[in-house]
């Protein structure tokens, strides 16, 4: 009976959580074009400032590689020639975040090269650059890599080869539309893949160079294609290749 009553109470607790949460913004991708009040394209091949994005990825960003489709944002992986072509957005100086629950619902693409990924930069990476500012990786996916979703941060004090990091099996995550999410308060950040919790992040010691998750971060949605991490190799046969992304949520 005891345990009964403290089961009791913690789902109650939980029940109490998840209704103190509010809907702050969504996107669910019901128009035709981007809602560009909130996002922002990002397009070419990051030169000459950083050329293949930092991590000799190989595509060059478009506004035309997607579509709305079916309340979808799809963006498509193509090789054009000898070039590879996709699309990034951002929401970058228009709808940054501090703390809260960040998810999205997504359907991903398969095949050795692929590099789909839902992640957050801090809003003052212009200012105190790369990897001050503090990355937030709530999903990477690598088609080389099958049924795995890697969850990671990136601070000044752990960057490039770095230690705050999980890489987490789901046998079956390929397999239709999954939602990935992070949990973020000023203490943890929790990595939700659906409902298991896959990775937490709570360094000991929270300073500018372990935490500099507390203050706020914008929103990225890409499709990269080959570079250090995706590649270094891009199995031409399997494009293109579609990224379906449902919905981007947020609450607090």
């Amino acid at each position: 009976m005891k345990k009964i009553m403290v089961l009791l109470l913690i789902s109650s607790f939980c029940f109490a959580q998840e209704v103190k949460r509010k809907l702050v913004w969504e996107e669910n991708f019901n128009n035709k074009d981007l809602n560009e009040k909130d996002w922002n394209f990002e397009v070419g091949d990051g030169c000459p400032n950083l050329c293949g994005f930092g991590n000799n990825e190989r595509q060059i960003y478009t506004k035309t590689n997607h579509e709305f489709k079916e309340g979808n944002l799809v963006i498509e992986a193509k090789k054009e020639g000898s070039k590879y072509t996709s699309t990034k957005i951002t929401t970058k100086g228009k709808k940054e975040f501090l703390y809260g629950r960040i998810e999205a619902r997504a359907k991903l693409p398969v095949g050795h090269g692929l590099w789909p990924a839902f992640w957050m930069l801090g809003a003052n990476i212009d200012e105190i650059h790369w990897p001050k500012a503090g990355e937030i990786d709530i999903l990477e996916y690598i088609g080389r890599d099958p049924h795995m979703v890697y969850t990671t941060l990136h601070t000044q004090d752990s960057h490039g080869n770095t230690i705050n990091t999980k890489r987490t099996a789901f046998p079956n995550i390929e397999e239709g539309y999954h939602v990935y999410a992070i949990e973020w308060t000023k203490d943890k950040i929790d990595f939700f893949v659906d409902q298991t919790l896959a990775y937490t992040f709570n360094p000991a010691v929270k300073n500018e160079d372990t935490w500099p998750f507390d203050k706020p971060f914008y929103i990225i949605v890409n499709l990269a294609i080959g570079g250090n991490f995706g590649g270094p190799e891009v199995d031409d046969k399997v494009l293109p290749q579609k990224y379906y992304v449902d919905y981007v949520r947020v609450y607090q």
